[in-house]
């Protein structure tokens, strides 16, 4: 695991998208896959992205974007469902195709129905060759994507209940906390860890105590970030407010600076 801290939230979003697009251009033989979180926190890592498209450094029209999840019960073209999030926040900014863009179906109440999206879901994330690199922000429970406390480390897309914690840090994007969906449909833990690189971005001090918890705590299905611990590529990028909380901190900057020069 590679912890990246800045002095603030845009050089952490710098950071945050230079690992992606290093990802990225490893990709050969096959368009890229670039997995997609809504939320605050990866929002200046997309507008980097989009800086980055501007000069020419790189180009989405070839990507397939894929969300972490999406609400179940809201209908299509709702502006706070996922699929139309990520419309305005990654493919107008980015470049990237709607076409190209796969998000769970969460607009059906029926739980057949819904776990029939989740396993087409799967599928289609199988079908694309998996997720090259993966955007992932973090709970103030701890949670990645929308897999709360209690969710099995090796759980795939499904649908999950969303605890009063998250509902109410999602409420500021509703009317009111009523209007919050209480259900989801979520990429699992262990779908996350099938991505070949995990790219996670948290500023602000309300993260700093799951962010501790999540890369210094141990392995727990209490704190599902913990996960992170388990990847074999994860890059982490905080500001000084959300690494407040981390031990190890003069460590992860010494490993930053690299090897030596002689």
């Amino acid at each position: 695991m590679e912890v990246l801290v800045s002095s603030t939230p845009e050089q952490t979003a710098a950071r945050a998208a230079g690992a992606v697009l290093a990802a990225l251009r490893r990709v050969a033989g096959r368009d890229p896959v670039l997995g997609l979180a809504t939320g605050s926190s990866p929002l200046g890592l997309y507008r980097e992205l989009g800086r980055a498209v501007e000069r020419g450094d790189v180009d989405f029209s070839a990507t397939y974007g894929v969300a972490l999840d999406e609400y179940v019960g809201l209908p299509p073209g709702h502006p706070e469902g996922y699929r139309q999030v990520l419309l305005r926040e990654v493919c107008e900014v980015v470049g990237l195709s709607p076409d190209r863009l796969a998000v769970p179906d969460g607009s059906s109440t029926d739980e057949a129905s819904l776990e029939d999206s989740a396993a087409a879901y799967e599928a289609r994330i199988a079908d694309l060759g998996g997720v090259d690199v993966q955007v992932l922000g973090i709970g103030a429970n701890g949670h990645l994507g929308f897999n709360e406390p209690g969710s099995a480390l090796t759980s795939r897309t499904r649908i999950k209940r969303l605890s009063d914690r998250t509902r109410r840090d999602n409420a500021r994007f509703f009317s009111g906390l009523d209007d919050v969906p209480t259900h989801c449909l979520t990429q699992g833990l262990g779908t996350i860890l099938d991505a070949r690189r995990l790219v996670l971005v948290a500023t602000g001090d309300t993260k700093a105590d799951a962010v501790a918890a999540a890369l210094e705590g141990p392995l727990t299905a209490s704190v599902p970030a913990s996960v992170l611990q388990w990847h074999p590529d994860t890059v982490v990028c905080l500001d000084e407010a959300a690494a407040a909380g981390l031990r190890n901190r003069q460590y992860y900057d010494d490993s930053a600076a690299g090897l030596p020069e002689r």
